[in-house]
C-alpha cells in the first residue's frame, strides 16, 4: 500500500479508538477515578511509553528554537485538550461529547486557510458540512447514552476541546515536515505532563487503587495505552502524509463509532437515523478525502 493508504487507515483507526473511548472513559469517571487524576495517569503513562519507545527512532536533535513550538504544541495537544475533554465527558454523554468533537474539522479548515494558507475548494468545504449535518442529525434526533449531570458546561468543555484539537494539528504540522515523529512527541507530553501535574495532582492522590475493580483498571490501561498513546502515534502517521483538514474529518467518523459500540454492548439500539446519519458521515469523509488524491500535499 502507498504511503498515502497507510495515512488515512490510520487516521481511521484513530477515530475507531477515539469513538470506543468515550463510553470506556465514561465509565471510569467520575464513580472510580475524577476527571484530572485520570489525566495524570493517562499523560504520564504515555510520556514514559513515548520516551521508551524514542530509542527506536532516527537519532535527530531538536533546534532550540523549535522547543517554543513544541511547548504550544503540547499546551494545545496535551493540557488543554485533555483537561477540557475529561472534565466535559464526565459531565455530559458520551455521544454528545463525541458529537461536539465534529466542530474541529470546520476550526481546521478556518485555520488552515489562514495560517498555513491551504487552498479551499467547494467540495472540501460541502464534505465537511454534509458531515456535520450528519453528526447533527445524530445528536438531535438519534437516542443519547448515559447520563448528564452538567451537560451544558461538559459542552462548552468539550467545544473547547475540539478548538484547542484543530489548533494542535496547525501547530505539529511544521514539525512534522522537519522531524521524525519519535524526535519531538516525546517532548510534548513531558511538557504537556508539567503542565496538567498542578491540576490533577489532588485528583490521582484520591484514587484508591484497592477498590478499583479489575474491570475499571483494563479500562485505565486501554485509555492510557490506545486512546493516549496509540492514538497520538496514529495521528503522526496520517500527518506526515495528509494535511491539516483531511486529519480532521476524521472525526466525523467518532460519533458513529462510540453509536456502535453502545450498541454492542446493548446500551442503544440501531435506529433509521442511526443509519441516515452514518452515511451522510461516511459520503462527507469520502469527498474530503478524494480531493486530496488529486491535489499536492
Amino acid at each position: 500500500m502507498s504511503k498515502r493508504t497507510w495515512a488515512l487507515i490510520a487516521a481511521l483507526l484513530v477515530s475507531l479508538i477515539y469513538g470506543v473511548s468515550f463510553t470506556i472513559a465514561k465509565d471510569v469517571m467520575p464513580a472510580y477515578v475524577k476527571p484530572y487524576g485520570f489525566i495524570i495517569l493517562r499523560v504520564t503513562g504515555a510520556t514514559i511509553l513515548f520516551w521508551a519507545i524514542s530509542f527506536l527512532g532516527p537519532k535527530e536533535k531538536i533546534q532550540r528554537k523549535d522547543f517554543p513550538r513544541i511547548i504550544v504544541a503540547a499546551f494545545f495537544g496535551v493540557a488543554l485538550n485533555m483537561l477540557t475533554f475529561f472534565k466535559g465527558l464526565s459531565l455530559t454523554s458520551p455521544i454528545s461529547a463525541a458529537v461536539i468533537m465534529v466542530t474541529s474539522p470546520i476550526i481546521v479548515l478556518i485555520l488552515s486557510a489562514i495560517i498555513i494558507k491551504e487552498k479551499v475548494k467547494f467540495k472540501k468545504i460541502f464534505g465537511i458540512l454534509l458531515g456535520l449535518f450528519g453528526t447533527a442529525f445524530l445528536i438531535l434526533y438519534g437516542k443519547s447514552v448515559g447520563n448528564a449531570t452538567n451537560a451544558s458546561l461538559g459542552n462548552l468543555l468539550v467545544f473547547i476541546n475540539a478548538t484547542a484539537y484543530g489548533f494542535y494539528l496547525i501547530i505539529v504540522k511544521k514539525l512534522m515536515d522537519k522531524y521524525n515523529a519519535f524526535t519531538f512527541v516525546k517532548w510534548i507530553y513531558t511538557f504537556g505532563l508539567l503542565m496538567v501535574l498542578p491540576f490533577g495532582w489532588s485528583e490521582y492522590q484520591e484514587i484508591k487503587w484497592a477498590l478499583l475493580p479489575t474491570t475499571i483498571l483494563w479500562e485505565i490501561g486501554f485509555v492510557v495505552v490506545f486512546t493516549t498513546f496509540f492514538t497520538y502515534l496514529f495521528n503522526l502517521i496520517s500527518m506526515r502524509e495528509l494535511n491539516p483538514t483531511t486529519v480532521a474529518v476524521f472525526i466525523y467518523l467518532q460519533p458513529l463509532f462510540a453509536t456502535v459500540f453502545a450498541i454492542s454492548l446493548g446500551k442503544d439500539e440501531l435506529t433509521l437515523v442511526k443509519i441516515v446519519s452514518a452515511v451522510l458521515i461516511f459520503v462527507g469523509v469520502y469527498l474530503v478525502t478524494q480531493k486530496q488524491v488529486v491535489s499536492k500535499q
